[in-house]
């Protein structure tokens, strides 16, 4: 994604490797989201994939758009680089610009499809973001966004040692720590996040609201296995010091890669949860 400042002491070359697995995890989302906005626009001259990372769903919009320039914009080079390489490998057509948010929204050019995936929540004044992306879009454009959903589920409620309902509690100390992350942002504007409405007032129609589940049941592979280890580990150190002591040794086992309790070893590990998408359209 573009919002990278907050993250400037990661190492994009590793964090990159993780970021793309864990987008092909979810890529059933992705997938049903780009079926539908292709029904609502079928043909596209520019398409924006906006904090896209290293090109997982910047590649799929090329697939489905063998005409258009696609063109995945982010502000890590090495998440670009890495969206180049997939985009050989998969032999597609793929344009990609380095930019940062919210300052180069200005210079992005515009476009007849512009796709934003968790980018919006990184940035202080998401309204604000929501403007410029509206001034981005050509007339009968459309904007997918997604933001929100329903929180992702790996393991039972009783894993057989803590306290039942860790993930439930871990929920919680993750959410804490991604509003101090958003009350950290430069130019912070609190704001109630009814994305309809903020589309509207951004100057776009809402043309509609879908949410679509990500669903790889118990026994996953190697790949999803590693997935659900990155997240977790991840969510862990987001939320780490608001975990009980029982809540982080628990933690701290399932992320054992020893451990036959730990998520990479346990047979009854999966993946469930959905991702909300928002549809706008420019007049």
């Amino acid at each position: 994604m573009s919002g990278h400042k907050h993250h400037d002491h990661l190492d994009w070359n590793q964090r990159g490797e993780v970021m793309e697995r864990e987008a092909e995890v979810i890529f059933p989302v992705v997938e049903q989201a780009f079926q539908w906005l292709r029904g609502t626009r079928p043909e596209a001259g520019r398409v924006l994939d906006i904090g896209s990372g290293p090109g997982v769903a910047a590649c799929e919009l090329a697939r489905i758009h063998p005409h258009a320039e696609v063109v995945a914009v982010d502000g890590a080079p090495a998440l670009l680089e890495r969206a180049r390489a997939r985009a050989d490998r998969l032999g597609v057509r793929l344009n990609t610009r380095l930019a940062q948010l919210p300052e180069d929204f200005g210079e992005l050019g515009t476009a007849d499809v512009i796709w934003i995936g968790q980018v919006l929540h990184h940035l202080g004044d998401q309204e604000a973001a929501l403007a410029e992306l509206a001034g981005l879009l050509r007339p009968g454009g459309v904007l997918a966004l997604m933001e929100g959903g329903l929180p992702f589920r790996f393991l039972p409620r009783d894993i057989g040692f803590g306290r039942v309902g860790f993930q439930s509690r871990l929920d919680v100390a993750v959410s804490a720590g991604f509003a101090e992350m958003r009350a950290e942002l430069p130019d912070k504007v609190d704001v109630v996040e009814d994305w309809a409405a903020m589309i509207t007032r951004a100057g776009m129609r809402h043309a509609g609201t879908r949410s679509f589940l990500v669903d790889h049941p118990s026994p996953i592979d190697e790949r999803t296995r590693g997935y659900v280890h990155s997240v977790l580990t991840g969510w862990g150190d987001f939320g780490a010091d608001r975990l009980s002591e029982e809540d982080a040794a628990t933690l701290a086992r399932l992320l054992d890669p020893e451990d036959e309790a730990g998520v990479l070893r346990r047979p009854d590990v999966f993946v469930l949860g959905a991702r909300t998408i928002y549809l706008a359209a420019k007049p």
